[in-house]
């Protein structure tokens, strides 16, 4: 198994969400709103966010556990409708998941997901 994190442009989610909903056996998506920066700082971004003195970009935290088998295509969805050409436009992680456990019933590896 493995977890799929991508951070994206929030002007992007819609597209990008609408497009992984296709995706038959997905098992779902996590959505979070985050904050950071990158090589540029967010330095001249229009719309940053500035704490305690530190320029901050918005952007959204997509994850997602799925088989093997599935990670090129959903990678490959999240790649092709969050990207605008432009800096910025995020990054997308993939890691080795070891063990999952359904917390309600129990369940453990791929029966769990």
């Amino acid at each position: 198994m493995k977890e799929i994190k991508a951070i994206i442009r929030p002007s992007k989610l819609l597209e990008v969400t609408e497009e992984l909903h296709e995706i038959a056996g997905l098992p779902g998506v996590t959505v979070s709103e985050i904050k950071g920066f990158g090589k540029g700082r967010a330095r001249n971004a229009q719309d940053k966010v500035v704490y305690e003195m530190v320029e901050f970009m918005p952007r959204i935290q997509l994850e997602v556990v799925v088989q093997d088998e599935m990670v090129d295509l959903v990678v490959n969805v999240i790649q092709k409708y969050a990207h605008t050409g432009n800096t910025g436009d995020g990054k997308i992680f993939v890691s080795t998941v070891d063990e999952v456990v359904k917390i309600r019933t129990n369940e453990r590896g791929k029966d769990a997901i």
